[in-house]
C-alpha cells in the first residue's frame, strides 16, 4: 500500500477505496473513480472531489508485481488493501496511524504526515524528469500550476542540478 502510494501519490481516501476490478494488469493501470471518507463515524465510499479526481494512471511494472503479490494474500476479497481487522475498507484515518507505526519501526523520527508520501512522490517525480503537466494528471490536479505551487519542493539536488546545466549551457555559447 505504501509503495503504491510512493509511486502515485494518490490521495489516502483514493487508496482505500481502491478495489481489485480497479487494476488493469494487462494494461498495468489504475483507475481511480472513487475515494473514502468518514461520515458520521462510518466509513463511506463517494466519488473523488473534482472530475480531475477521476482518472486512469500508469503504474511501474515493479508496483504491478508487489500488487499480485498483495492480492494472492487476500484473493477473494474484493479490497485491495482490506483491514486485517475487518476485512472492509479502511478509514482514511488509519494511514496516518500505519504510517506512524512504519516510521517508528524504521527508526524515524521525524515527524512526516502521511500526505507527505504525496508530496514526495510529486517532487521526485519532477526531479526524475517528468513533465509538470504529467505529474498533475496522476495526481488529479485541475492545473499544472497547482502542482507545482502545492506538491513539489525544490530539493538541494535539483538546485544543483540547475546550476550545473546553465553553466554547461552558457559554456557552450561563449565558444
Amino acid at each position: 500500500m505504501f509503495y503504491l502510494e510512493l509511486t502515485t501519490g494518490l490521495r489516502r481516501g483514493e487508496l482505500v477505496a481502491l478495489l481489485w476490478d480497479d487494476l488493469d494488469l494487462e494494461k498495468q493501470t489504475l483507475t481511480i473513480s472513487k475515494s473514502a471518507g468518514r461520515i458520521n463515524g462510518e466509513v463511506k465510499v463517494t466519488r473523488p472531489k473534482t472530475a480531475n479526481s477521476v482518472r486512469t494512471i500508469h503504474l511501474p511494472k515493479e508496483t504491478v508485481d508487489l500488487l499480485i503479490q498483495e492480492h494472492a494474500k487476500h484473493p477473494n476479497n474484493p479490497v485491495m488493501f482490506p483491514s486485517p481487522v475487518t476485512g472492509k475498507l479502511y478509514g482514511p484515518d488509519c494511514l496516518g496511524r500505519l504510517h506512524k507505526i512504519l516510521l517508528k519501526k524504521a527508526g524515524i523520527t521525524e515527524n512526516i504526515p502521511f500526505h507527505g508520501l504525496r508530496h514526495t512522490f510529486a517532487t521526485l517525480a519532477i526531479q526524475q524528469g517528468v513533465d509538470a503537466k504529467t505529474v498533475s494528471s496522476i495526481l488529479g490536479h485541475y492545473s499544472a500550476g497547482f502542482t507545482l505551487d502545492t506538491y513539489t519542493h525544490a530539493t538541494e539536488e535539483m538546485q544543483k542540478d540547475a546550476a550545473q546545466r546553465m553553466g554547461n549551457f552558457i559554456a557552450q555559447q561563449a565558444e
